[in-house]
């Protein structure tokens, strides 16, 4: 690396995790040299390069699960995950293939993982997110089979801000916070694993950079503001102190916090967790003060399941989630399957733009059946827990487009005794909300998809992550319609996306007339905090100057200086 920055270059990156800190910059230790094709082994010899390849395989796959033992929460599910790539049939078949062919377990590795990274580019979203964690997993085992050490995170013994091209999922769920003070990565984004694990760790985090960062050397002095996204080089030493000490008075504030969530004159806005299983949710029921669950990702329960789990079978998956918040509102997302969540017995296969394409509500309209297990399963879990109208069980439809579709649902829903809702992540839901409301009890935002959509760009892709930014007036424009629709005709509107754990945009949506909230149950307090430091009228104002704005940066200047004079 190497420094070619001035006094108080600014580099812009996007928002991930809020904190401010002052500390040297490091680089992550540097990946192992990959191997070239040349070298063919002999025949006689393959069946032993076999035995090698496989022990090393085993090797990181079993040093990544005793990882994920130590570790909690999300940090354990990727770590997991992880090993569970390593493992991969088709990842290793392939491997081994190159081998009987003649290649070197090395150079065979390296021709497995350029394959499947092709492939999951191809297929785009979250699997195309997700060749960061097939790189690692290359290096690890190239490392393994070398002898060498693994890479990945230096050996530091005094507070440093981590940088990286991209954090892998084992290398971030092994942080020290007390050591990696805060993480920069010049590719990713605010959906990644690294994104996903920086949020439980609670470190300020900023993703996708962008080149500009390797100007950045090690040891060099930055200052990062992970509510900004901005990384400042050359600061003032004693201003980025002060501004650091700023931020952890405030983070104890958080920490303080006690809800219900109200504004500082009373309104009140609902803070509810988003979760993906029960673990999860038990985590949200002890160690948050969300006041239910406003998005069971059921998708996420069967990633890897090959076929459809049974009516018994998924009630007791759902239970486990429900059993946490027995007196609770709990938001069942019904299947989001498709595009960048393949569920292998509700997946397209070989679909040109998936994102555009046969996902959410719309693989069940041409399979019926596998909705109304879903929705038999999801009945049958709150049947027999005792849940009643004192602690509903609301179901949503991911990707509704149509009043017809609603309508369709709805009826489904009603059938079985459960609240029907869907999610405004299609802009001509939110458009046609007039329409689409009557036939649902209440509406969720999506802002990750609704955001994608409206700015027509993928919001896995670190490129257009300024575009990507759920901060762009367009997207509020088309949330503040949904709220006076929903105003209207008194349906419960609602945000699920990551827009729901910015605590200064949380503000922003209350202003438009938002009323609940789902984020990650570690964004929940700083959230709470944020609201009841203001009014219902500062946040009015803030919608205002939001929707007014001419983009994203300028939309989160105007809002965090009205909510700052306060």
């Amino acid at each position: 690396m190497y420094s070619n920055v001035t006094n108080d270059t600014v580099i812009k990156g996007t928002a991930v995790v809020p904190g401010v800190r002052y500390a040297k910059a490091v680089w992550i230790s540097p990946r192992p040299e990959l191997p070239q094709a040349g070298e063919v082994i002999d025949e006689q010899a393959r069946e032993a390069e076999l035995e090698r390849f496989t022990l090393a395989a085993d090797t990181v796959a079993s040093r990544l699960l005793n990882r994920s033992e130590k570790a909690t929460g999300d940090a354990a599910a990727v770590l997991k995950a992880t090993a569970g790539m390593v493992n991969d049939r088709g990842w290793r078949k392939t491997v081994k293939k190159g081998i009987n062919g003649g290649h070197p377990a090395e150079y065979a590795v390296v021709a497995a993982t350029t394959k499947f990274v092709s492939m999951f580019e191809a297929a785009g979203g979250i699997m195309a997110e997700r060749t960061t964690d097939l790189r690692d997993i290359r290096d690890r085992v190239i490392a393994q089979l070398r002898g060498e050490a693994e890479p990945g995170l230096p050996t530091v013994s005094d507070r440093v801000v981590l940088f990286a091209d991209d954090l892998s999922p084992a290398d971030t769920a092994a942080l020290d916070t007390t050591y990696f003070v805060g993480l920069v990565t010049e590719l990713g984004g605010p959906t990644s694993h690294t994104a996903i694990i920086a949020r439980q760790l609670n470190v300020p985090c900023i993703v996708a950079v962008g080149e500009d960062v390797r100007q950045i050397a090690d040891g060099e002095p930055v200052l990062i503001d992970g509510s900004l996204g901005t990384v400042t080089v050359g600061a003032d030493p004693e201003t980025a102190v002060a501004a650091e000490q700023e931020s952890k008075i405030q983070a104890e504030r958080i920490a303080q916090w006690r809800g219900p969530a109200q504004t500082k004159d009373g309104h009140r806005v609902q803070l509810l967790a988003n979760v993906q299983d029960g673990n999860a949710a038990r985590l949200a029921a002890q160690n948050s003060q969300a006041e239910g669950v406003g998005l069971f990702r059921t998708e996420l329960c069967f990633l890897t399941a090959t076929q459809e789990p049974s009516v018994e079978e998924q009630a007791e998956v759902y239970k486990k989630v429900l059993e946490q918040f027995p007196d609770s509102k709990v938001v069942v997302r019904s299947l989001d399957a498709g595009s960048d969540k393949p569920v292998a017995f509700a997946t397209m296969a070989d679909e040109i733009n998936p994102a555009l394409g046969v996902r959410g509500l719309r693989v069940a309209r041409a399979n019926e059946s596998l909705m109304t297990r879903q929705l038999d399963a999801i009945a049958k879990a709150a049947n027999d827990l005792g849940r009643d109208e004192n602690s509903p069980t609301w179901v949503m439809a991911p990707m509704v487009a149509t009043a017809r579709e609603a309508k369709w649902f709805a009826d489904l829903c009603k059938e079985r005794g459960l609240i029907a809702g869907a999610m405004i992540e299609v802009p001509a839901a939110a458009l046609m909300a007039d329409k689409i409301m009557p036939h649902l009890d209440f509406v969720s935002i999506g802002t990750n998809d609704l955001t994608q959509y409206t700015m027509a760009a993928d919001r896995m892709s670190p490129q257009l992550a300024y575009l990507t930014d759920p901060w762009q007036p367009a997207v509020l424009r088309l949330i503040e319609h949904t709220c006076k629709e929903g105003q209207r005709l008194g349906t419960a509107v609602g945000v699920c996306g990551e827009a729901a754990a910015d605590p200064l945009l949380a503000c922003v949506l209350t202003g438009l007339g938002v009323n609940s909230l789902s984020a990650a149950s570690t964004a929940i307090a700083s959230v709470g905090a944020q609201l009841a430091a203001v009014d219902l009228d500062t946040c009015k104002k803030a919608a205002a100057a939001a929707l007014n704005a001419e983009g994203a940066t300028q939309a989160r200047s105007l809002v965090r200086e009205i909510l700052i004079s306060v």
